[in-house]
């Protein structure tokens, strides 16, 4: 069973994948269960995610419905391999929403990871100074303890983000720029702080000006992730004010890999991003 008696995200992205391919194959549950010597309930189990596959089973059935592409078969046996896998996170798990536990995961497995923040600067970017301010600022009054849990975990998330690493695509609304919600010193350090992440070669900052109107209230603060090679929209994340939300139906991921081209392409270019936060930094030293 996934770790904690619960779904993983890793254990849901694989049964799901073996329910599509079994469905296209015309086979039905008891038909699977014969392929692996086992019950119809196990593979209800496997599907829905509340049982973790082991890599021979996922190798049998792919057999059996007829997947031949070995770059998907790799990658379904990995999530077979990893859907217990502890991550670095679970250290800091007593201090954690098993939701936000499951961002953590998606982010980590991602190839391409695509983001929009109309508010804050998201956790990828953020300095330690300027995550302690945003998760203190929040609603819920937290101990010390588990702030300095929060923050360390943010700064662990950034390696995912490192040259090398995914290939991470942010569009910022100009107000996250230009009008700070911290400290003069705080922006000022995470404006500085952007402006050298936005060098790295994977990882590109975009910024929607102010002019692009109603676009920018279209959509509330998202996370979409990718795990091929493509940058196939697979899962989306949205945070709200009980916890993170994970979207995997394909209408869903339609609708906001759609919302995330039109943002980007109503966004400045990177240059002329990466020129408007410079600007911004000269004037915050400036006052």
């Amino acid at each position: 069973m996934p770790a904690g008696g619960r779904p993983t995200v890793r254990s849901r992205r694989l049964g799901a994948a073996l329910r599509r391919y079994r469905q296209a194959a015309k086979l039905d549950q008891p038909q699977a269960a014969e392929v692996i010597a086992s019950s119809q309930t196990r593979i209800s189990r496997i599907e829905s995610g509340h049982v973790s596959a082991r890599v021979i089973d996922v190798r049998l059935l792919l057999d059996a419905y007829g997947v031949r592409d070995l770059e998907a078969r790799a990658r379904l046996e990995a999530l077979a391999k990893g859907s217990n896998r502890r991550g670095w996170w679970l250290e800091h798990a007593a201090h954690l929403r098993a939701d936000y536990l499951d961002h953590i995961a998606l982010e980590d497995d991602a190839t391409y990871i695509r983001e929009w923040q109309p508010v804050l600067f998201p956790g990828l970017l953020q300095t330690a100074s300027y995550a302690e301010a945003s998760i203190t600022a929040g609603p819920n009054c937290l101990d010390p303890d588990r702030v300095a849990h929060l923050v360390k975990v943010r700064q662990g998330r950034q390696a995912k983000i490192e040259p090398g690493q995914t290939t991470y695509t942010v569009i910022l609304w100009e107000p996250v720029i230009i009008h700070p919600l911290v400290s003069p010193e705080i922006h000022r350090e995470q404006l500085a702080s952007v402006a050298g992440v936005a060098k790295r070669r994977n990882v590109t900052v975009q910024v929607l000006p102010l002019a692009a109107g109603v676009l920018a209230g279209a959509t509330s603060a998202f996370s979409s992730f990718s795990f091929d090679s493509a940058p196939t929209v697979e899962a989306v994340t949205m945070e709200n004010l009980r916890g993170t939300s994970v979207l995997e139906d394909p209408e869903d991921l339609s609708a906001y890999a759609n919302a995330f081209d039109q943002l980007r392409s109503a966004a400045l270019a990177p240059e002329a991003s990466a020129r408007l936060i410079r600007g911004a930094l000269r004037n915050i030293k400036e006052e």
